[in-house]
């Protein structure tokens, strides 16, 4: 089988050659620097599949391309697939697998680093500390211990985020969720019965739901005016989830004190690349940038050894499922 890796990074190459394959089974990879979108799609010419991550363009029309020079599969090598027509794979018959749950402990962990670097302001103090200002005016923080903290979504990552902090911190955690787990309450974990209810009791808000049409947004004007005044908003999810105008309105009144985020919504202009060099074309994402009390990271909550050899190899897995039975474990179907 022959794949090519889109939007291939260092790591990714790293990760998938030092995989094991399946013995008796062979796997060629072409590693590609360009993203996956309708000029790039070209390159897959030859290849039996695509591998490729949350910020590669596999809408219908890439789809259609991709049918036309014989790919057969899509293999994302990360958890989400907002980012693939699921309907236009199934009409060409490409069949879409994904890496479910690399390394929830990865992302959670960075979770509650990213909820102390705001609140705790690390990163300003790194600076001081650097540039020999050792005053502390400006640095004042608040305990963890004692507040509460909402989780939007409770998969394994928001479970994981709310043990480490209800157990850890001794945070009073609570989530809302259409799908609710039946761990929450060993992971220290209660659920409110609205969303409208967390909004108003959290002191710190933390987004763990993957990106859908009943997601995008769920940060919004309404649901800001909802929230207390000072409320700090994390994000290491999906940069959809967030309305971003929304979110500097509220940061310029001063009802939001504190962001974290590691993903934007418009994120594939700019994340996994170098734009030091660059100015920054979108301005609501400079203006984000901007704000004292906004800290962004690019993507990186994901970013273990642990992961990363997780992912490379259910990535392989998946393929090689693919390509003996026509599907595997991690298969992606269309809604019915």
């Amino acid at each position: 089988m022959k794949v090519a890796v889109f939007g291939t990074q260092k790591y990714d190459l790293n990760s998938l050659l030092e995989a094991t394959i399946p013995e008796g089974k062979e796997l060629t990879f072409t590693f590609l620097d360009p993203l996956l979108d309708e000029k790039t799609a070209i390159l897959a010419a030859g290849h039996d599949a695509v591998c490729i991550f949350v910020n590669d363009i596999c809408d219908s029309y890439v789809i259609k391309k991709l049918s036309e020079i014989g790919v057969k599969f899509v293999a994302l090598r990360c958890a989400g697939f907002n980012n693939v027509d699921l309907e236009a794979a199934h009409e060409y018959g490409i069949k879409v697998a994904r890496v479910p749950a690399y390394s929830p402990e990865a992302v959670a962990e960075f979770t509650v680093g990213m909820i102390m670097t705001v609140i705790r302001k690390y990163h300003k103090a790194y600076n001081r500390v650097r540039e020999g200002n050792f005053l502390l005016d400006g640095l004042l923080g608040f305990n963890i211990h004692g507040k509460t903290i909402g989780l939007i979504g409770t998969g394994r990552i928001g479970l994981l985020t709310g043990k480490i902090l209800s157990k850890g911190f001794g945070a009073n955690v609570i989530a809302y969720d259409p799908y609710p787990s039946k761990l929450a309450e060993e992971y220290g974990v209660s659920y409110v019965n609205t969303l409208d209810e967390l909004l108003s009791r959290s002191d710190i808000i933390s987004l763990h739901c993957p990106l859908t049409e009943s997601t995008k947004y769920i940060i919004n004007d309404n649901n800001l005016t909802k929230t207390k005044k000072g409320v700090v908003l994390i994000n290491t999810s999906r940069g959809g989830l967030i309305d971003t105008y929304a979110l500097i309105r509220a940061l310029k009144t001063g009802h939001v004190s504190a962001v974290g985020l590691d993903v934007y919504e418009r994120e594939s202009n700019y994340f996994f690349a170098d734009s030091s060099a660059k100015v920054i074309a979108d301005d609501s994402f400079a203006r984000l940038l901007s704000f004292y009390n906004v800290f962004m990271t690019g993507h990186q909550a994901f970013l273990t050894s642990e992961a990363l050899q997780n992912i490379a190899e259910t990535t392989i897995n998946n393929l090689m499922e693919l390509e003996a039975t026509g599907t595997c474990t991690f298969v992606v179907e269309k809604e019915k």
